[in-house]
C-alpha cells in the first residue's frame, strides 16, 4: 500500500509518500480500502510534536489519520456484520494513525456501514465523525435537555459545525455560534441551524442578557475565560480543542462555584474505545442530524501526495469544512 508517513516531528514538510506492506485485519478488526481520510487539527498537533511524550501517542515514523471512509476489505476473526466490498466510515477513537494510506486497519466495533443511507463516502467522513462525536459531548457528558440553550465558539469549524444540528434533534431552544470577526460574514451567509452568530472578541456585548446552559469550546484562550460570564446557573461547559492555540491561558475556578458552572473535558478518542457500546447510537444521532440537512458536509481534497499542503491548510484555517485526502 501507499501510505503518507510522518518522518519527524517539525513542520508539514516532514511528511514522506512511501510504499509500505499492506496490513491484514486481526481479531475484532476490518480492513478498509480506503477513498477518503479526513485531516484534524488533532492531526496537525501530534505531527507539530506537542504531545511527543503522551504515552500512547504515535512517535516517527507514523501514518496519521484518525477517520477514513472506503469499501471493506477484509475482516478479520470474531468480526460479525461486514461483508467485503460494502462502504463503511470510522469513528473518531480508532487511534492516531493508519488513516493516510490505501489500506487502514481498524476496530470493527468503531466502524459504520453506509448502505441504505445515500451518503457518499467523501461526505460520511466530512460528517459522520464529528457529528457523532457531537452527539456524544452533548448527550453523554454535556447531557444537553430540550428547551436548553447552547452556544458554539469556533462555529465553522469541522467539529463545531455539527453541534447546532446535532443540538436541534435533541430539542435545543437556540443555538448562537461565535467566530473571529474575520469570519463573521461568512458564518451568517451559512446554512448551518444557527439563530445568530457573532464575533468572540465581541462576546460579552454580542450577547447581551442571553445566557447559555451550555457552551461547546473548541477555541480556549481569553474566550473560555469570557465565556463564564454569559452562562446561566448549571451551565455545562464542554472543552472539546484549543484551537488558540493558547497553551498557558488558565481559568479563575472560584467563577466555577460562584456561578455554579462546570466544565468538562470530551476527547472522543480516549471515550469511545472505553464505551464501544455507545458506537452504534451516536451513529444513529449523528445520522439523524445529517439526514435533516442540519449538517455542513463541505468538503476539500487533495491527493495523498500533497499531506503536507493539507496540513498546512488546517494550520492557516483558510478553508471551510473539512479537508480530505484521496490515497
Amino acid at each position: 500500500m501507499h501510505a503518507a508517513v510522518v518522518t519527524g516531528f517539525g513542520e508539514p514538510g516532514v511528511f514522506a509518500l512511501t510504499e509500505l506492506p499492506d496490513p491484514a485485519p486481526g481479531p475484532g478488526q476490518v480492513a478498509i480500502d480506503v477513498s477518503h481520510a479526513a485531516v484534524g487539527l488533532i492531526d496537525v498537533y501530534i505531527r507539530q510534536g506537542l504531545y511527543k511524550g503522551r504515552a500512547g501517542l504515535p512517535q516517527p515514523p507514523y501514518v496519521p489519520g484518525l477517520e477514513v471512509a472506503g469499501t471493506v476489505r477484509a475482516v478479520g476473526a470474531g468480526v460479525a456484520g461486514f461483508r467485503t466490498g460494502e462502504p463503511v466510515v470510522t469513528l473518531s477513537g480508532t487511534g492516531a494513525e493508519g488513516g493516510y494510506a490505501s489500506i487502514a486497519v481498524v476496530d470493527a466495533a468503531l466502524t459504520a456501514r453506509l448502505d441504505g443511507t445515500g451518503i457518499d463516502p467523501a461526505a460520511a467522513v466530512a460528517a459522520v465523525p464529528n457529528a457523532a462525536t457531537a452527539y456524544l459531548a452533548l448527550t453523554e457528558v454535556a447531557h444537553l435537555k430540550p428547551g436548553e440553550r447552547l452556544l458554539v465558539h469556533g462555529a465553522l469549524g469541522g467539529l463545531a459545525a455539527t453541534f447546532p444540528g446535532v443540538a436541534r434533534t435533541l430539542g435545543a431552544a437556540a443555538v448562537v455560534g461565535t467566530v473571529r470577526r474575520s469570519s463573521l460574514a461568512a458564518a451568517r451567509a451559512s446554512a448551518l441551524p444557527y439563530d445568530e452568530v457573532v464575533a468572540g472578541e465581541d462576546l460579552l456585548d454580542a450577547v447581551g442578557r442571553q445566557r447559555f446552559d451550555v457552551v461547546v469550546d473548541p477555541v480556549g484562550g481569553r474566550l473560555r475565560t469570557d465565556s463564564l460570564r454569559v452562562m446561566a446557573p448549571m451551565g455545562r461547559m464542554l472543552l472539546v480543542g484549543n484551537a488558540s492555540g493558547d497553551w498557558e491561558h488558565t481559568v479563575p475556578t472560584n467563577s466555577l462555584w460562584f456561578g455554579s458552572l462546570a466544565l468538562l473535558g470530551f476527547s472522543i478518542g480516549f471515550y469511545l474505545p472505553a464505551h464501544p457500546e455507545q458506537a452504534r447510537p451516536a451513529t444513529l444521532g449523528a445520522l439523524e442530524a445529517i439526514g435533516q440537512g442540519l449538517v455542513d458536509i463541505s468538503t476539500r481534497t487533495l491527493p495523498l501526495a500533497e499531506a503536507a499542503e493539507a496540513h498546512r491548510l488546517v494550520e492557516q484555517g483558510s478553508v471551510r469544512g473539512r479537508i480530505l485526502l484521496a490515497p
